[in-house]
Parts: structure tokens; C-alpha cells; sequence
């Protein structure tokens, strides 16, 4: 990569845009950006020094900067703002962020997770897991991690763990010696079109890989080559079984390659995370790392924040927080509420993500939400998308397929107002928009918590 000076990223506030920009400021690199929204995460980048404005206007931050010494890096999902016109009419250099990330780790030996589900616990899970064993490598992850409370860290150049982000065909930027695929379900069809057109994607992405062997598939799954597989409760190059839970802890038996079986125990709720343990343990391992050390990072691996955060109230109330956006993950957090606590009564506050989402899984979501016991359903987060190119598709319609007595459609402000009304057990928000601005209101009406923990669905 050319070296630049400065950095300036269009879409600073993305999860996946932060940790690239927290690469270059740990590097003392000049990084500044823009965004639509200010959010938790754009105030924690502001704090560490790192320049951001909120207004899509040309400024002297932005008209000062030279061609010469600055990159500008943006996310697909922006797909037409004036910053971004005025950097390509002057003549910038202006690059994807899965191109960037791809030149960063390029000469790195690359761990890439791929996976419509699961890829940000897997990878969040890996890079815990080589810090543990203090690995040399960096991490840039879609989710913060709570063990070390970022979605970046840098512990050396030897290894690099990345998420990778199928949207808009991104993973395909990448030169992976390692990679995981744990999940090829229809999403983004917007992108895609069709489930065979995503199939096809994951396909050229395993296709970057070099080595059969360090290409690690979720059994089931035809990836159109030879790789390793694994699974759960079933036989495969690598699998997990003999799952027992103990309160909210899940213990099981890893069973190697080679034959070996080494017991783990962890606070992660889910078969679909024992799943994503079992190959994150194969990888590590192959990375040279012992089981008495990944035994003891899969116990206090703490999970990703707005995966099954988790909080006990005084009042016997349990309030959970989740980002889960597709059916397949919505049936993934509720069937793991509905397991360990069967007998207490559900309220689930949704927000749909994106009109072009809601129409393609219409059914599914409906299918999904009505296994909740109450449903307070937001209004649809259109975040890149406009309602007028999506005729009919709104909440309202949605609520009228889901077959469940007590459910209402709500505004994301009138939505704090109507839960406080309501009788239940356990609140779940979830979503993957701007839902996550009621937690705090929450938290603070429930009371002070007990036991607090975050905690992966």
C-alpha cells in the first residue's frame, strides 16, 4: 500500500469502518471522517482522538487535505453523499474498506470468517482465543468484543483475524490463508438476487484459500471443493457432542482430527455457538495452540456486545439486548430464551432492518416472532434504503401475517412508553438499526442490575 499521511473515512461510524480507522490511528496515521449519525461508537472514536463530523458539507477539515498524502475510505452502503463527489472530483485516491483491509492483511497469514450467520462470534471468539495464547496478530471484527471491550486490537503482524463481510461481494478483496464458512442462508438479495447467487459468492470466496486443509466448512454446506469440515452432534473432520447444560453454562466434548477429546465448558448460550466454538478451537489448535490453554480461553470468553446481553434485575425482570436481523438469528435467540427459561413470559421489541429484507423473509420473520409471547414490532430501519422504492412493505403489513393475540406496531419513540406498560418476565430488543438507542432508558427504568454479563445467544 502507498503510504499515505492521512486517512479519511466516509462511514467512519460502521462497525466494520471503525476498527480500519482504529488500525491507522494506532499506527499515528492522521485520521479523521464523516457520518450520518452519532452513536456510542463515533463519541468512544472522538475520544481516542480521532476526528469526526456529522453534516454532509464541505469543510476546511476536508478541503484542506491534499491527494498527494491522503486516502479516502469508504462503505458500499453509502451510495451518494457530496463529501464523497467532492474527494472524486479532486482527484483522491478512493478505495472500498474490503480493499483497504485486504492490503493491510495481505501480507499477514490471514484468518477470514465468512458466513451470512455467525461470523462475528467466530471471529470475535478467534481473536480472543490468540490473545489468550498471545499470538502475534491483529483482529478487525463486526462486533466489540467484551473481553477486551473493541472491535480492533493489535498484538503483532504475524496473524490477522478479519470478518468477512459478503455485502456487496466485499470478502472477495481478500487473500485468506486461512477461512472459515459457517453459513451460506439467502441474505442480501438485494446484492445477490437469488439463494444460488450467494451460494455462488461463497464459493469464489473458498476459492481464495490455498490449502484444502486450512479451509474449515460447516458440515452440509457444498462449498465446491475439498476443505475440512465441522459440525455438532454429528460426525466430522472436527465436532463437538455430549452437550450438557449446568445453569447458564455449557459444557461439551471437542473431538479432534486425530481422535483426541478434550472437555470445554463455557457461559455461551446455543448449538449454533458450540458450533462456532468447535472450529475456532480446530483453527488455534492448528496455529499451534495447546488445549489446556484454549480450555481455559473458551471459559472466560465473554462474548460480543448486543449478542445476548444479558441483565438480571432486583425485580425478577431479565432484560437482552441482540442484533439478530434475519430469521435464522431470530429463531437462534428466542429458541435460546425459550430453553433455558420456559415457563417465563416473552416480550420482544423488534425493529426490522432494511424494506428490501423484510419483503424477501416476509414469512420467515413472521414465523420467527411468533413464538414470543407478546410482540411490539418497530417501525422498518431503512438505513441505505427509501420506502417509496418499496411499495407496501411496512410494518403494519408484516404485523398482519404474524399469527400471535397480543402484538402492535410502535415508533422507535414511542417504544420505551409502551414497554413500560406492558407484563412480562423478559424483554428482548433486537435488530440490527437504531433500536440499540433505547437500551440505556431500559436499563435505567428496570433499576440497577445484579449479575450483569454480556453473553453470546
Amino acid at each position: 500500500m502507498k503510504t499515505y499521511d492521512n486517512f479519511y473515512f466516509v462511514g467512519i461510524g460502521g462497525i466494520g469502518m471503525s476498527a480500519l480507522a482504529r488500525y491507522f490511528h494506532s499506527i499515528g496515521k492522521n485520521v479523521l471522517g464523516y457520518d450520518k449519525t452519532q452513536t456510542k461508537l463515533t463519541s468512544a472514536l472522538i475520544s481516542e482522538g480521532i476526528d469526526i463530523v456529522f453534516e454532509d458539507k464541505l469543510c476546511e477539515k476536508i478541503t484542506s487535505l491534499s491527494p498527494e498524502n491522503t486516502l479516502v475510505i469508504y462503505t458500499p452502503a453509502i451510495k451518494k453523499l457530496g463529501i464523497l463527489d467532492y474527494v472524486i472530483q479532486n482527484n483522491f485516491e478512493v478505495l472500498k474498506r474490503a480493499k483497504v483491509l485486504g492490503m493491510i492483511t495481505q501480507d499477514t497469514e490471514c484468518v477470514a470468517v465468512a458466513g451470512t450467520h455467525g461470523k462475528t462470534t467466530t471471529s470475535s471468539l478467534l481473536a480472543h482465543l490468540c490473545k489468550e495464547a498471545n499470538l502475534p496478530f491483529s483482529c478487525f471484527l463486526g462486533g466489540i468484543a467484551e473481553n477486551f471491550k473493541s472491535n480492533f486490537l493489535f498484538n503483532g503482524n504475524q496473524y490477522s483475524v478479519v470478518e468477512a463481510d459478503e455485502y456487496d461481494r466485499s470478502f472477495l478483496n481478500l487473500s485468506p490463508d486461512w477461512a472459515v464458512i459457517t453459513s451460506t442462508d439467502a441474505d442480501h438479495l438485494d446484492i445477490y438476487g437469488d439463494k444460488d447467487t450467494i451460494e455462488e459468492g461463497f464459493k469464489e470466496f473458498a476459492k481464495l484459500v490455498p490449502n484444502d486443509n486450512q479451509l474449515f466448512v460447516r458440515k452440509g454446506i457444498e462449498i465446491g471443493r475439498d476443505c475440512k469440515s465441522y459440525a455438532v452432534n454429528e460426525p466430522a473432520d472436527f465436532y463437538s457432542d455430549n452437550l450438557k447444560m449446568d445453569g447458564d453454562r455449557i459444557s461439551f466434548d471437542f473431538h479432534s482430527e486425530s481422535g483426541e477429546i478434550i472437555p470445554f465448558s463455557w457461559g455461551i448460550p446455543g448449538i449454533h455457538n458450540v458450533e462456532n466454538a468447535t472450529v475456532a478451537i480446530a483453527i488455534v489448535h492448528h496455529l499451534g495452540v495447546d488445549f489446556e490453554t484454549l480450555q481455559k480461553g473458551i471459559a472466560n470468553f465473554k462474548g460480543i456486545k448486543r449478542r445476548y446481553t444479558k441483565h438480571f434485575f432486583d425485580s425478577g425482570k431479565i432484560y437482552i439486548d441482540d442484533y439478530a436481523h434475519h430469521p435464522t438469528e431470530l429463531n437462534a435467540v428466542i429458541g435460546s430464551i425459550k430453553t433455558f427459561y420456559p415457563y417465563k413470559k416473552l416480550l420482544v421489541a423488534f425493529q426490522p432492518h432494511l424494506f428490501s429484507r423484510t419483503r424477501d423473509f416476509e414469512d420467515g420473520f413472521a414465523e420467527s416472532l411468533e413464538k414470543a409471547d407478546e410482540l411490539l414490532l418497530l417501525d422498518i430501519y431503512p438505513a441505505r434504503e427509501l420506502q417509496e422504492h418499496f411499495p407496501g412493505v411496512t410494518s403494519a403489513a408484516l404485523l398482519e401475517k404474524i399469527n400471535l393475540d397480543k402484538k402492535e406496531v410502535s415508533t422507535l419513540p414511542e417504544a420505551i412508553n409502551k414497554i413500560k406498560e406492558k407484563d412480562f418476565d423478559i424483554l428482548l430488543t433486537v435488530g440490527a438499526g437504531d433500536i440499540d438507542t433505547l437500551y440505556d432508558g431500559i436499563v435505567e427504568w428496570l433499576g440497577n442490575t445484579r449479575n450483569a454479563e454480556s453473553i453470546e445467544k
